[in-house]
């Protein structure tokens, strides 16, 4: 499963490109497609602040702005298709297609996580992974993986190649992804990575097994 991140909403080439690679990666492989939130989840967390609204409200919302970005997507990465059921995303993707599974339908059904911003969608595509039987989940960011502090914000910082569901659990601190992920890696027994989607060969190369830059977690 790969989570596309909604932080290239912005950025149409390297969107275009991401997407494209995507697509001709499914000829080869099992992929299942998550969408971020983007701009649209942005929006939601502004009018949070501003308007005061509950945790679920802005829970709901935020799902519901993933499917906006899904739709976003699908126009995008030509020859996908839009699916609201994980297992019949499974099957599209055993078929040689590329489903976009949008979240808000099975979410709002068994409404298995906590209404709050430690979970985002890194822990919503995590819990649908689990659904579909994923073996992997990728998240595609603007970053090349997880470091010791924020590089957008300090220097010195180091990138860290591979950590435990268990580590991230103990140092909330190391950026890029929520607060409520290394749980649910831990209990779908999950392999993640944490890739940057300006470069589409890293994803390709996560695909095939070899090493790359990224940050690899082990449940």
């Amino acid at each position: 499963m790969i989570k596309v991140g909604g932080s290239w909403a912005d950025k149409a080439d390297v969107l275009k490109k991401l997407c494209r690679s995507i697509v001709r990666y499914a000829q080869k492989h099992t992929i299942i497609v998550v969408p971020g939130g983007g701009p649209f989840a942005d929006l939601v967390r502004a009018i949070y602040k501003t308007l005061r609204l509950s945790e679920t409200t802005a829970h709901w919302m935020a799902i519901l702005a993933m499917d906006q970005y899904g739709l976003l997507l699908q126009d995008v990465a030509k020859g996908s298709t839009i699916t609201y059921s994980p297992i019949q995303a499974l099957k599209m993707a055993k078929q040689g297609g590329l489903p976009i599974l949008l979240p808000s339908k099975i979410m709002l059904t068994k409404d298995p996580l906590e209404h709050s911003w430690n979970v985002t969608s890194d822990s919503i595509s995590a819990y649908l992974a689990g659904l579909a039987r994923a073996i992997q989940l990728i998240l595609v960011k603007d970053v090349d993986g997880i470091y010791t502090d924020d590089p957008k914000k300090a220097s010195n910082v180091k990138l860290i190649r591979s950590m435990s569901a268990k580590m991230l659990l103990e140092h909330q601190g190391w950026g890029c992804v929520d607060r409520h992920l290394s749980k649910i890696l831990m209990e779908k027994r999950l392999e993640c990575f944490v890739v940057n989607g300006r470069y589409p060969s890293r994803i390709k190369a996560i695909l095939e097994g070899r090493k790359t830059v990224c940050t690899k977690i082990t449940a």
